[in-house]
């Protein structure tokens, strides 16, 4: 599992060293083998170990091909997804095309999300954060699913 944020720095040839604590479970997972996608809201990227990737892959290339939103989906995730690898340095090589989608350029953020990763333009991550802080505080509507939970 993937939890927590780490800033990060992509050099001018675009890689990013992943931090020992995530890198140390990518080896384990999927010995270093990666994809890397967009995400439909198109705000970040995230970053699968393979095997995960592989399993959320099926899923969607599983959904009905006459469902336009199911489409968009396949053609965005799917479409978009690159196999990476890290490397001795425990670096690994982000698409020009990818960092410019996610509005990538020096400092970013990875953050843990259970099976992947999200990465985040440093700047971009620290709005969303604080704006979700904010609204949070104001929204009362919460999903039922969240009812019986205890934080």
């Amino acid at each position: 599992m993937f939890r927590g944020a780490a800033k990060v720095t992509l050099d001018d040839k675009g890689r990013m060293v992943i931090p020992a604590r995530y890198r140390e479970r990518l080896l384990e997972r999927s010995a270093g083998q990666l994809v890397i996608t967009v995400d439909r809201d198109g705000e970040c990227l995230l970053l699968y170990p393979l095997n995960d990737w592989e399993h959320v892959e099926r899923r969607l290339m599983e959904l009905p091909s006459l469902h336009a939103q199911s489409r968009r989906l396949q053609r965005l995730m799917v479409g978009h997804a690159t196999d990476l690898a890290l490397d001795g340095h425990g670096r690994m090589l982000l698409p020009q095309e990818l960092r410019e989608f996610a509005g990538l350029d020096r400092r970013a953020m990875l953050i843990g999300q259970g099976s992947r990763c999200e990465l985040w333009d440093e700047t971009r991550w620290l709005e969303r954060r604080d704006a979700w802080l904010k609204n949070e505080a104001a929204t009362t509507d919460l999903p039922a699913q969240l009812d019986s939970l205890s934080l």
